[in-house]
């Protein structure tokens, strides 16, 4: 049996991702898929904690360009990224995984408030950790809690879940041309910018030189390969 690279990871899945070719939504074949690779790299003794994100039920950045504002968009995109924890959290626990969903806006009644040194316990007793509601605070990304909760947990990586192979130097879907790239300094992905992360989360990144990978949610079992050391998507490091 393959043997992992990392001991504790930090899973970034995108609201989008979880929508599959619904369009909208959860696609619960998608969460499924999820739920058992998550199960997958548990059973190798691995630390997995996840940041999930809330377009495919609220996306802020979009809805204040309708005219909501910004501050009150932002607070119900964190809103979305709860509703995604729960249903995910449910997957989980039915492929038998022990699971623990932390909020950064307490709401005692769904989910533990976010504790760092409580978060890095239940990592020790060997659940796995889901958490929501971005940062707390508008403005910021999900991309950036990614970065931020990885940090404080110790992670050794961020593994951003997306619907494309890696990073590449223009829309692969508009742009047939478009090149892919299979590492990147994080200088690079800012001179560039290159959608990755936000350039607050890669900066982040830069500063306590956490890799990223970015690869293909929608191929199964994908995330075990990229915790097994298989050269799959795009390493962003120093």
């Amino acid at each position: 049996m393959a043997k992992p690279v990392f001991k504790r990871i930090l899973l970034k899945l995108s609201g989008e991702a979880l929508q599959g070719r619904m369009g909208y939504g959860i696609d619960y074949n998608v969460l499924k898929s999820v739920a058992r690779q998550i199960k997958d790299v548990k059973a190798l003794g691995v630390d997995v904690a996840i940041v999930i994100g809330g377009g495919n039920i609220f996306r802020g950045a979009s809805e204040t360009a309708k005219g909501t504002e910004r501050v009150t968009a932002d607070y119900m995109g964190m809103l979305a990224t709860i509703i995604n924890g729960l249903a995910l959290q449910d997957a989980m626990e039915k492929m038998g995984v022990f699971t623990r969903v932390m909020t950064a806006i307490e709401m005692q009644k769904l989910a533990e408030p976010y504790i760092r040194r409580r978060a890095i316990r239940h990592l020790e007793k060997n659940r796995a950790l889901i958490f929501v509601g971005g940062t707390g605070h508008p403005y910021f990304t999900t991309d950036t809690t990614a970065a931020l909760r990885a940090i404080e947990i110790g992670a050794d990586v961020i593994l951003k879940a997306t619907k494309v192979d890696g990073i590449y130097s223009a829309d692969p879907v508009k742009n047939k041309k478009a090149k892919k790239f299979s590492t990147l300094r994080y200088i690079d992905v800012l001179k560039k910018g290159l959608k990755v992360m936000d350039a607050t989360a890669t900066s982040l990144c830069m500063d306590n030189k956490l890799p990223i990978i970015v690869f293909d949610l929608a191929r199964e079992g994908n995330i075990k390969r990229v915790v097994t050391g298989e050269k799959i998507g795009t390493t962003v490091k120093g």
